[in-house]
This record gives C-alpha cells, structure tokens and sequence, in this order.
C-alpha cells in the first residue's frame, strides 16, 4: 500500500469538493468509513442500465469498456458514489464536474487525476488498491500481459474498472448508437435531450442486451425510454408469372 500511495503521490490529483485534498487523506476516510470491504459482490447502477449489465451491476473485481460517451461513463459513476463508494477518474481532463453532477455522481467522492503522465497504468493500479470504482481513458494499447496483471489486482482488491477504450478480458462492453438530438426549432432554441441505443455485449452471455435510453434528458440525467424492439424478419411477396 506505502508503494501504491507513493505512485499516487507523485501525480497532480483534484477532488470534485476539495482541491487540495491528497489522495493519502482520502485512504484513511475510505478505510476509516467503508474498510474497502464492499457489502455485496454486485455494485448497483441506474435502473435503466441495470437490466442491461450481467448481473444487475457492475461486478467487484471486473473491468468494463466503455464506448466513446463520457455521459454513459458518468452515469455508471452515479449509483455507486450515492451509495457510499469512492470514485475515481485517471487521464480525463475534459470531464465535467457540472456534467458529474447533473448525472447523479456524488462529487464528495469523486477524484481526478486528469494527467496521470507517462505511468498512468501504474497510476490506475495504484488507485485501485485505494478506491472501490476507478474509471480510466488509456492513451495507447494495453497488452494481455498487463491487463492480466491488473486483473488479479482489481480481483484482490474487489475493484471495479471502467475504461473508456479497448481493453482486453473485460467482463462486458458497453457501446453507444443511433443517437437522437432534440430541443431545436425552426433555426433557434436548444439541445434538451439525446435518446440512444445502448448495447452490452458480455462474455457470460450470447446475446447482446440492447435498450433506448435518454442520455441526457431535460434535466442533464438519464431514463430509460423503451427496450429496442427485436428485427422482424422480413416478409416476403409472390407474384404470378404468366
């Protein structure tokens, strides 16, 4: 742990409420407040997206991909940090605290390490011995070997973690589609919502789940709209020949 905390020393860190807190102040309020031991085996999300992730949620010790959609990524935040668990983002610099917010993540106990530098993977795997949800955008390719590596890190410590990106061995992938502005008039107003489809596709099962969901809605959060209905096969006409 002293050389995990030394890793997470040497990098600029900020916190949603406190920006000159320290990660080495943050250890002992997580370890004095929740012991990193987690009640159960399954950290719950949204309604909308529960049905959608094996599970129910997001499982202890596994790690998530997630497609190029900070707002997917935020609300996967929100449940955990409402219900006690401390977040962390490693290598986002453009995540917004008010888009946080909006989204339910409880910034109390969100922190941010928007340039983890040249050891980020270090920095990542130091945090994840400290925090029970870590998210993390990596700016190359990770090897089997290092995911590997990782893996049984995020195992030991009950960790779960979101990448934005590839990452190999994951237990589900999360990806966006079909995405659907509205809110303009004829030439004025504003954006108010976008309607998307969200797929999850899981190693422990065959068949992607897919659903409608409203990412964000009015009020900067997220509902569910309705499931995506199954394709019709389709139908086929005769015609006489004479």
């Amino acid at each position: 742990m002293e050389q995990a905390m030394a890793v997470l020393d040497a990098a600029p860190v900020r916190t949603g409420g406190d920006a000159t807190s320290r990660i080495a102040h943050l250890r002992s309020r997580v370890e004095q407040v929740q012991g990193r031991r987690l009640g159960a085996s399954v950290l719950p999300v949204h309604p909308a997206l529960s049905d959608l992730l094996p599970g129910g949620g997001l499982r202890a010790g596994a790690a998530y991909t997630i497609g190029p959609s900070t707002s997917l990524l935020l609300a996967l935040l929100a449940r955990p940090s409402q219900d006690g668990s401390w977040c962390a983002a490693v290598g986002m610099p453009d995540l917004g605290i008010e888009a946080a917010s909006q989204l339910g993540v409880e910034l109390s106990r969100l922190v941010l390490i928007p340039d983890p530098g040249e050891r980020w993977l270090a920095v990542t795997a130091a945090v994840a011995d400290v925090l029970p949800v870590v998210a993390t955008r990596p700016p190359g390719r990770v090897s089997e070997a290092e995911a590997s590596r990782l893996g049984a890190r995020l195992r030991d410590r009950g960790t779960v973690l979101l990448v934005q990106g590839v990452w190999p061995q994951a237990e589900a992938a999360l990806s966006i589609a079909a995405p659907e502005w509205s809110g303009l008039g004829a030439g004025y107003g504003y954006l108010t919502e976008r309607v998307l489809t969200v797929t999850v596709e899981s190693r422990r099962s065959p068949v992607p789940r897919r659903a409608r969901l409203v990412l964000p809605d009015p009020s900067g959060g997220l509902r569910s709209q309705s499931p995506v209905a199954r394709p019709q096969a389709a139908a086929w006409t005769e015609r006489a020949v004479g």
